[in-house]
């Protein structure tokens, strides 16, 4: 299992992070990787990457998810992960975004990847380009739901 955490401070309240982030379809904006997110419902969505030429398609299911405070999701099928990424107000006009998941890297070249940091190195570029996007477009929408955290030992982080 590889685990991954990066953080970044953006110019934005912490709603206008937050909404943004729950508008999971603008993903390929600013993820690398990343072709397609559909949302099917609330909680789940399907995902189409492209990494190192290779094409992979899958489902997640949000398992918690606190308006302003945090989003987590697990893997249902394809490559197991899990994560949260949290939303932390600094004052008026600036936040904090971090992201920590654990996945399981399934080829050789993901292993090898993983080994020498580039899951980290790909969700910091991510990153700093969410910043770039959520500064210079503020929120594209937002949804204000809650999502019950699932009880102990629920797996996730």
């Amino acid at each position: 299992m590889s685990t991954v955490q990066e953080t970044i401070d953006v110019a934005v309240p912490v709603a206008t992070a937050y909404n943004q982030w729950t508008q999971f379809e603008s993903f390929p904006h600013f993820m690398g990787g990343v072709e397609s997110v559909v949302q099917q419902d609330d909680t789940h969505l399907h995902w189409t990457t492209k990494v190192a030429g290779q094409t992979r398609e899958f489902d997640t299911v949000i398992t918690e998810q606190n308006p302003d405070e945090r989003i987590a999701w697990k893997s249902t099928d394809g490559p197991n992960h899990a994560g949260v990424v949290t939303f932390h107000r600094l004052n008026d006009a600036e936040s904090r975004v971090s992201v920590q998941f654990d996945w399981e890297p399934g080829s050789a070249t993901e292993k090898i990847g993983a080994a020498f940091g580039a899951d980290n190195a790909q969700v910091k570029s991510d990153l700093k380009k969410f910043k770039d996007f959520v500064e210079s477009h503020g929120a594209t929408g937002g949804w204000r739901g809650s999502v019950d955290a699932p009880p102990q030992g629920g797996g996730t982080l």
